[in-house]
């Protein structure tokens, strides 16, 4: 089991501790809904060490990215970031990615989810040796602190040196955070504005307790990927193992605008088949229900007595529910005749059809 550098400061905290693709993480600190809530209103701080991050340099970096991964690399500018994904030859995908330009303009930076990066490093070396660069894993070298929240902003400026309001969403900078050169970028996987620090190992301690610090009048706490779970649901934000997998195209899971057909990336011509075809007959939903019972991976989804398809994600909202009423969400694969906003469909927990609707994504969107 691999631990972060936080491990042991999640433990004195009182966190519980699970695994996690084969991290020791902490889940929840106090209960999820209460750390999303906070989060929403205030600001929470994530470990993220378990992430895995790639850095990709050499004179052909940049072709042997156009090849990876489905976004077009060389529209990048420096100090940007594209959402991406990593497709096998029949068009399914095998992560999502995110894809930065350094700053400098002197390589990438590749982050990757943890519970694929051995299998990732292993299909990027492979690609890569065909081009003159140079992938190198600095998952063990870098550690990754997030906060997010709408208090993001004014916690993280007590911290850093460079002009937070003047990095745009999707962007990152070289910096100082409490006195440490890094990068920091401002992402987020949660709806919520917020930014990554990606932190020189030994200094993840120092960082962490500094930000609890700064945003103590905040009330910023500590938050696990219980909430973090919850909060990217709301948001719409896909998950490997749920709204993606191997099972899976970009199309379908409505990530087409991360899809650039201008460049020969692994799966293009498969894709290019499905949309000949028309599709493949299902789509990405989501959907509401006010049921007591909350929609769970791989319950069908049922038009009548037809099953017209699987949830992929399921929870309570915090967000959305009302006072005495709760909202339950969902994501789910449904067979395309079935997929128009406020179409009436069922999910089947035990034989027992509980009614839900199918509602936009995402459930959540922040006023900007």
């Amino acid at each position: 089991m691999q631990t972060t550098a936080l491990e042991s400061v999640h433990v004195a905290a009182g966190a519980r501790m699970v695994p996690f693709a084969g991290w020791n993480m902490p889940v929840q600190y106090r209960g999820i809904l209460e750390e999303a809530k906070t989060v929403r209103e205030r600001a929470g701080l994530f470990d993220l060490g378990h992430m895995g991050r790639v850095k990709v340099y050499g004179p052909e970096a940049e072709a042997f990215l156009q090849r990876l991964q489905t976004n077009d690399a060389a529209s990048i500018k420096p100090g940007r970031i594209r959402y991406a994904l990593i497709l096998d030859e029949d068009g399914l995908t095998q992560d999502d990615i995110l894809l930065y330009r350094n700053p400098a303009d002197d390589g990438f930076f590749v982050v990757i989810n943890a519970g694929n990066a051995q299998r990732d490093l292993e299909r990027m070396r492979a690609v890569a040796a065909d081009f003159d660069c140079t992938v190198e894993d600095c998952t063990q070298s870098l550690g990754m602190i997030a906060i997010q929240g709408p208090r993001s902003e004014d916690i993280t400026q007590q911290l850093c040196s460079g002009d937070l309001a003047s990095l745009g969403y999707y962007a990152w900078m070289q910096t100082d955070v409490c006195g440490v050169p890094m990068t920091l970028s401002r992402t987020g996987y949660t709806g919520e504005d917020g930014f990554e620090a990606y932190v020189p190992s030994g200094h993840e301690t120092k960082v962490w307790n500094a930000f609890l610090e700064a945003g103590a009048a905040h009330e910023l706490t500590p938050i696990g990927l219980g909430a973090r779970d919850t909060l990217r649901h709301e948001a719409g934000m896909p998950l490997y193992g749920h709204e993606i997998d191997e099972t899976t195209n970009p199309l379908e899971a409505n990530l087409g605008w991360a899809v650039k057909m201008n460049h020969d990336f692994i799966g293009k011509g498969a894709l290019e088949r499905v949309t000949a075809a028309g599709g493949t007959g299902r789509k990405l939903v989501g959907l509401t229900t006010h049921t007591k019972r909350c929609p769970r991976q791989g319950y069908p989804i049922a038009a009548g007595d037809q099953t017209v398809g699987a949830v992929c994600s399921g929870s309570i909202s915090p967000t959305l529910s009302a006072a005495g009423q709760a909202t339950n969400i969902a994501t789910a694969y449904v067979q395309d005749a079935f997929t128009e906003v406020g179409t009436e469909l069922s999910f089947v927990v035990r034989g027992k059809a509980e009614p839900c609707v199918v509602t936009p994504l995402p459930f959540y969107k922040r006023a900007r």
